[in-house]
Formats: structure tokens, C-alpha cells, sequence
């Protein structure tokens, strides 16, 4: 696997060795030892997740905080979307700053997002299947979000006229200034 730190202080793009011949494809999704030696980091999987989505479907940006905070390994199986994560670490250089990447299906790229970050994505291809492996467990009651279009982090998530698809919920997340106080 190919390790390339991003602009944000333990946020890695994983480029997984694809093996091509007559049959088809192959590659290792996450090797544990690998993982740990490219990028110093000893993450322990509890848990994996799936979505399906329809073009246009945003989700995001969720994190949950202190100790139900969560560490993920993002990939595309099936389609394409727009990977955004921000660093909501307040002692971190890089908080409040973002960072974005096309997954694919065919580029068979992941992105490891530490805790204390928010993610979410933007689909660009109907029928898209996201999976995402978490080293903690969803606890609904403490789960939040930060607004995809809040002016403060200015994010771009090329829209255009696009409409959005978005749950009512995500609409009414916080700003990032509230997230600040």
C-alpha cells in the first residue's frame, strides 16, 4: 500500500496495490501491520459500515466527541463521491481547516480519518457504496454535526446548481463559530 500524509496532521490517503490479470482485480483492503508501519498509528477496527446512495446525497459532516469519538477508514466500493474531512482538534495547527479527495470505485483510494475530526461526503454517481471501517461505536445520543456549507470553513464541494439531497437533521447542524464556543 502507498501511505500519503495530508495536509492535516495524521490524516492519510491509502492507495491500496491493485493485482490485475484475465479474472478481474485484487487487493488487500487493510492490513494491520502494514497500516501501523506506514503510518505509526495502532488503530483497532470494532466495526464496519456500509451505504448506499443516490447522486446528489450528501452526508455529513458528523463526528462524535471525547471518548466516543471516532477514527474511520473510508473507501468507495461502488461509484464516486467527494471525501471532505475537518480538523475540529483545538489544540491541532491545522483546526478548522478542511481537506477533500475523490474515492472511487476505480481508484480504490481510502482515507483514514483520525478522531476529532467531522466527515462527510458528497455522492457524484448513483447507486454509489460507501464503506467505512470505525474504531468506536455509534452512540446516536451524542452524535453532532457541523453545517456542509458553513462560510467560516469554506468548503468546496463543487455544487454548482446541483441540488442536494440532505436530511432535514443535517440542515439544522451547528456553525462551525458554535462548535467553537
Amino acid at each position: 500500500m502507498i501511505v500519503t500524509e495530508t495536509n492535516l496532521a495524521g490524516c492519510f490517503i491509502i492507495e491500496p496495490i491493485v493485482f490485475n490479470d484475465e479474472r478481474g482485480s485484487f487487493f488487500e483492503s487493510f492490513n494491520k501491520i502494514e497500516f501501523k508501519e506506514k503510518t505509526g498509528l495502532e488503530v483497532e477496527f470494532v466495526k464496519d459500515n456500509q451505504s448506499i446512495s443516490h447522486k446528489g446525497v450528501l452526508r455529513g459532516l458528523h463526528f462524535q466527541e471525547n471518548e466516543f469519538a471516532q477514527a474511520k477508514l473510508v473507501r468507495v466500493v461502488k461509484g464516486k463521491v467527494l471525501d471532505v474531512v475537518v480538523d475540529l482538534r483545538k489544540e491541532s495547527q491545522t483546526f478548522g481547516k478542511s481537506f477533500s479527495i475523490i474515492l472511487s470505485g476505480e481508484n480504490n483510494k481510502q482515507l483514514f480519518v483520525p478522531r476529532g475530526f467531522a466527515h462527510g461526503f458528497y455522492v457524484l454517481e448513483n447507486e454509489t457504496i460507501f464503506n467505512y471501517k470505525c474504531d468506536n461505536y455509534y452512540h446516536k445520543e451524542v452524535e453532532k454535526g457541523i453545517r456542509y456549507n458553513d462560510s467560516d470553513l469554506a468548503i468546496d464541494w463543487s455544487l454548482k446548481d446541483e441540488k442536494v439531497i440532505l436530511l432535514e437533521k443535517d440542515r439544522q447542524l451547528m456553525t462551525f463559530k458554535q462548535f467553537c464556543q
